[in-house]
C-alpha cells in the first residue's frame, strides 16, 4: 500500500495554534483528511505541539472515532446495543455484510465502505439503528439494510 500524500499536512498543522490543548482538534482534522491517522502525521503533531509522541498515540488510541487503519469513504455503523440487539440488529448486520461485501469491523478492499459496530447511538426507541455517514436510520430491517444506497 502506497504512503498517503502528505502535502496538505503543513496547512492542517498551521491551521491551529501550537498549543498542547490543540491535540484532539488536530487529530480530528487529520482523520477527516486521510480517513485515518498516518504515522508521519502523528510525528508532525508531536513536534508542532511540543508534546511526547507517546501522548499523541495515547489520545489517538483512546477515541473510537480516530483510527490508525484507513476507513472507507462511506461509514456504515450498526448499533449493537441491548435495545437494537433485542430488536434484530443481528439480521441487519448479516444483510449489510452480504450487500456491502465486507464483514463487520472491516473495510471493503476497494476502500469505499467501512462497516462498524457501535455500542449505542442513544436512539433506542428507533431500534434497530444504522448510521450512514452519521445520519441515523431507525427501525431498519434486514431487507431494508440490504437495500441501503452506499
Amino acid at each position: 500500500m502506497a504512503a498517503p500524500d502528505m502535502t496538505a499536512l503543513p496547512g492542517i498543522l498551521e491551521s491551529r495554534p501550537p498549543e498542547p490543548n490543540e491535540l484532539l482538534p488536530l487529530l480530528t482534522l487529520i482523520q477527516g483528511r486521510w480517513r485515518c491517522l498516518p504515522e508521519e502525521a502523528l510525528k508532525a503533531v508531536s513536534k508542532r505541539l511540543a508534546i511526547p509522541l507517546a501522548r499523541v498515540y495515547a489520545v489517538a488510541s483512546f477515541y473510537k472515532a480516530l483510527s490508525f487503519a484507513p476507513k472507507g469513504e462511506r461509514l456504515v455503523q450498526v448499533c449493537c446495543g441491548t435495545a437494537c440487539h433485542l430488536k434484530g440488529s443481528q439480521a441487519v448486520v448479516g444483510a449489510l455484510e452480504k450487500s456491502l461485501g465486507v464483514k463487520l469491523g472491516g473495510t471493503r478492499g476497494d476502500g469505499k465502505v467501512t462497516l462498524e459496530p457501535v455500542n449505542c447511538v442513544g436512539a433506542c426507541a428507533l431500534a434497530p439503528v444504522v448510521m450512514l455517514d452519521g445520519a441515523v436510520r431507525g427501525k431498519v430491517t434486514g431487507a431494508a439494510a440490504a437495500g441501503l444506497a452506499v
